[in-house]
């Protein structure tokens, strides 16, 4: 397995993780951060952030404790901002806005939201109709909570194509993709941006035209964070 680098960054390295695949080892497979070492040929890299095991997309790892340690930082500053694509067919109840919530585990391993602020989750979003059942969602979550995009669209009526965890319908892959990332590291601005490069409805003559088209994540209108 060959992992796309998209960033090789003296302290870090930005990738893109593939679908379905865990970070770390899981019994019969190989993860992601073991993988990315032996394709680097490094004895060790850090994980800053983390990605669900369905979800694709860009995912940084620092190459030494220092790195991590800024990172950390960085993250709990919230100075790390995040974009992700995620693709419904079943209309939102709303089409634009933020989803605000306390973030709740049930059985399963399935997460809900309510309407406490107990572990707060907020998430903005853009969405777009690209196709007939297909709606395309730009999101940008402000928390980063375990599951955070899939219980917020789940929570608009619209959850992930693919999740069926979350009675998302079944499809060849869950659609959610990290596709932008922005933070300021020791004074240098990085932007890194990744389009998908799995699952029919991702890479659709469509929905690659729309992409193209679609301004850069981090100049959209989002909302003014209180």
């Amino acid at each position: 397995m060959y992992i796309d680098v998209l960033l090789d960054h003296p302290d870090f390295v930005i990738i893109n993780k593939p679908a379905n695949i865990a970070v770390q080892n899981e019994n019969d497979r190989l993860g992601i951060l073991p993988s990315i070492c032996q394709q680097l040929q490094v004895s060790k890299l850090w994980l800053v952030h983390r990605l669900d095991k369905v979800t694709s997309g860009i995912l940084i790892l620092a190459k030494h404790a220092q790195a991590a340690a800024i990172f950390g930082q960085l993250f709990e500053n919230k100075q790390v901002e995040k974009y992700y694509l995620a693709i419904a067919s079943k209309k939102p109840k709303k089409k634009q806005g933020s989803i605000k919530g306390g973030m709740h585990k049930v059985r399963d391993g399935k997460w809900i939201l309510n309407s406490n602020n107990q572990n707060l989750a907020i998430t903005q979003f853009f969405s777009y109709g690209v196709l007939a059942n297909i709606r395309l969602f730009l999101v940008k979550p402000l928390t980063g909570k375990t599951h955070q995009i899939r219980v917020a669209l789940k929570s608009l009526a619209s959850p992930i194509l693919g999740d069926e965890l979350y009675k998302g319908e079944t499809s060849d892959r869950t659609y959610l993709h990290a596709y932008a990332v922005k933070f300021c590291y020791q004074q240098q601005e990085i932007l890194v941006t990744c389009k998908p490069n799995f699952g029919e409805h991702f890479i659709s003559i469509e929905m690659s035209d729309f992409l193209n088209k679609l301004a850069s994540p981090t100049a959209l209108p989002w909302p003014k964070v209180k």
